[in-house]
């Protein structure tokens, strides 16, 4: 059975990243020498085994556990 595949694009916007947040992000992944070559490695694998739409439902629900546990302590 074939499914028709997903689409997660558009609709309303739920979650907004600030420049200042997007910068740091950029700076980790991509300047910063202990925390590059890992996020860079990730991103890497994560490409070439997901498509376009898995890469990003991923992202979302990163985001949005990351959102959830902010006033959580890590373990």
């Amino acid at each position: 059975m074939s499914m028709e595949p997903i689409s997660i694009l558009g609709g309303k916007s739920v979650y907004c990243i600030n420049e200042g947040q997007l910068q740091d992000a950029q700076r980790l992944a991509n300047d910063d020498p202990e925390t590059s070559p890992r996020i860079q490695a990730e991103i890497a694998r994560l490409e070439s085994e997901m498509n376009r739409n898995e890469r990003a439902a991923l992202s979302f629900m990163l985001i949005d556990r990351l959102l959830r546990s902010i006033d959580k302590p890590s373990a």
